[in-house]
């Protein structure tokens, strides 16, 4: 996939709103670098994790989630030799006392995870190691009974300080001392038990000046009668300090005993931590798994653009054989760009592995590429126009497209001449078709329009624009065409009807009845084709084709207009045998439109073989039912 068509579909988007549920920096960066994957058991193994993690969510919606920073980093510090310090070393006992409550969780998870909870089976026994750290470590430190020795000097230190501090204490409340002092108090600076000295009776105590008051006025002396005392204080301190520092050794190589096992669990708690990540975000947009085919078959249903939420209108589409183009007519501002924007990011968010906002029964392709031309993508810093900008980009699409793409087009060949960009429309389209993309492609010509009727493979597809509140429904009507809606809206606000009718003849060539009688009618046919086509949106695909026509039903055909007599079908691809001009011809239904029932031409036992059957054949016919013509036999003349 290439960075235009993230771009232009925003999926980074959706790709940080997902890591927003991470618990760790790790699990958030993976979330940030999810690429589509083209191997259909990969994605499948993916989203299989992602409702498997939803289920155990609903069950409980606290998984014992631990950050795993840092506990790469001290690895790597145990190896080059250093030890890790008390208070990193709390922190990685945190995480292991997290993995171990993580295997118990998982432990009765089976029934609803059957596949995600066996992930922690790998994590071999740490309990050793949690004991022995738990036993070294007191909140942030070494605990005195980590050794004897330690606790011996620690003792020790203790008894040394309580007899400095007496000592101390017994100077400064001595009456020999009290005019020489600012107070009777020991005050510890530096480590150091010093009494407050007057600066001009300096000379009065003899010891160390350790600290000055911020006026200067006041000096603090530690005494010499307690300096002696501090020298044995502070080598005791030292002692302890070498003795922690082995400590620290020796529980960095526990660490490094067990590094193998730490670091598949880091990674275990990682992949965890992506999954429940996932599967959160799939709770927050109501979202299913899609299923995947290979058969270049999208089917959505009542899919949303997930960064419109419960704003979006639902989206129902179906592409598939023997249709692999839609061409999506309606007003601007009519949800056609949001249209091609669902498509895409759905097709993107499955193939990364993530649920999807839509209905059950959703299917969408496996491609390798998603192509995008959405927006005016104009360069400044090359000085390019719209439409050069935007033809560099197709030509692009044109060059790497194949059958395992899908191309999202949006106002194809907009930004220049009309007649030529209908042209150059229409030629990329059927070039992408030629070379097996799946398209989905955005227009307000009408010549597209035609063109997509006539075209095998294609079919049309509108934006539902409601003429009475003059607004866009936001909603997709298969095999229905729409326009700019201009026309209809100017007489709604009041423009005189021979005004809109010579624009009519002006931009079709042709008389176009605008009068209130007219546009009522349209109205209601609207209304009525509208209801007609959202009921397809949501009905049940039937098993077989049922027929719209009857046999002997007057029918014109579009674009050409010429008018035919059903003969046959339909055939399970939805195709009639239509006699035009004593010619028997195939046409897909959408392509015939009735224009008188047969019921209203024709008497009930009509024999049609006097409109479909040549003479011979009905002559045939009649001396085979009188009586038995040797060699003879009926043969079908379509």
């Amino acid at each position: 996939m290439n960075t235009v068509t993230y771009q232009s579909l925003e999926f980074h988007k959706i790709l940080n709103e997902v890591a927003a549920y991470a618990h760790t920096k790790r699990g958030s960066e993976t979330i940030l670098q999810l690429a589509p994957s083209y191997h259909r058991r990969q994605i499948e193994s993916w989203l299989r994790e992602v409702s498997e993690g939803v289920e155990m969510l609903t069950k409980s919606a606290s998984i014992p989630i631990h950050s795993i920073e840092g506990v790469l980093e001290q690895l790597e510090q145990a190896r080059k030799g250093q030890f890790i310090r008390a208070e990193l070393l709390v922190a990685m006992h945190s995480f292991i006392d997290h993995v171990a409550k993580l295997k118990r969780y998982m432990n009765d998870k089976s029934f609803v995870a059957p596949t995600i909870s066996t992930y922690v089976d790998s994590i071999e026994d740490l309990s050793q190691l949690d004991e022995e750290l738990s036993r070294c470590l007191r909140h942030t430190a070494i605990d005195d009974y980590a050794t004897k020795e330690l606790a011996r000097l620690r003792k020790a230190i203790a008894d040394k300080r309580a007899v400095v501090k007496e000592r101390a204490s017994k100077i400064a409340k001595s009456p020999k001392y009290a005019t020489y002092l600012q107070d009777q108090m020991v005050v510890e600076k530096g480590g150091h038990l010093a009494v407050p000295v007057k600066r001009e009776y300096r000379s009065k105590v003899k010891g160390s000046i350790v600290d000055t008051s911020a006026s200067g006025s006041t000096l603090f002396v530690e005494p010499k009668e307690v300096e002696a005392l501090q020298e044995e204080l502070s080598l005791l301190k030292m002692a302890e300090e070498r003795e922690v520092e082995q400590i620290l050794y020796y529980l960095t190589g526990l660490i490094l005993e067990h590094e193998r096992e730490l670091s598949l669990a880091v990674e275990i708690m990682h992949q965890y931590d992506v999954i429940v990540a996932k599967a959160k975000y799939s709770m927050a947009i109501k979202g299913i798994p899609a299923a995947i085919n290979e058969e270049y078959c999208i089917r959505i249903v009542e899919g949303r653009h997930p960064l419109l939420g419960e704003s979006a209108v639902p989206l129902t589409v179906t592409l598939k054989d023997p249709d692999y183009a839609l061409v999506i007519t309606g007003p601007n501002t009519g949800g056609k760009t949001v249209t091609l924007k669902t498509v895409g990011l759905l097709t993107l968010m499955n193939q990364v592995g993530l649920h999807i906002p839509a209905q059950p029964g959703t299917e969408l392709h496996l491609f390798q590429n998603v192509f995008v031309d959405i927006g005016d993508g104009q360069s400044i810093t090359e000085n390019l126009s719209t439409f050069s900008s935007r033809l560099r980009n197709i030509i692009s699409v044109l060059e790497e497209a194949n059958d395992h793409s899908l191309v999202l087009l949006d106002e194809l060949g907009s930004g220049t001449d009309p007649s030529e960009g209908m042209g150059l429309a229409t030629a990329i389209l059927d070039k992408l078709y030629e070379k097996g993309a799946m398209l989905f492609a955005t227009t307000h010509y009408n010549e597209m329009k035609e063109f997509a009727e006539q075209r095998e493979g294609f079919i049309n597809g509108s934006m539902e624009f409601d003429l009475h509140s003059l607004r866009p429904t936001y909603r997709l009507l298969i095999g229905e065409t729409g326009n700019s809606q201009a026309f209809q809206i100017a007489i709604k606000l009041g423009m005189h009807p021979s005004i809109v009718e010579k624009a009519h003849e002006i931009t079709y060539k042709e008389h176009g009845n605008y009068s209130v009688e007219e546009m009522t009618e349209r109205m209601k046919k609207q209304v009525a084709t509208n209801r007609y086509a959202r009921s397809r949106l949501t009905s049940k695909p039937k098993p077989k084709q049922e027929s719209a026509y009857q046999q002997g039903d007057n029918v014109t055909v579009k674009p050409s207009n010429e008018v035919g007599i059903i003969y046959k079908g339909p055939d399970e691809n939805g195709d009639y045998i239509v006699q035009v001009k004593e010619e028997k011809r195939r046409y897909n239904h959408k392509r015939l439109k009735l224009h008188i029932k047969a019921e209203h031409l024709y008497p009930e036992d009509y024999d049609f073989d006097i409109i479909f059957k040549s003479t011979q054949y009905r002559k045939t016919k009649h001396d085979m039912n009188r009586k038995h013509v040797e060699g003879a036999k009926l043969e079908e003349d379509e």
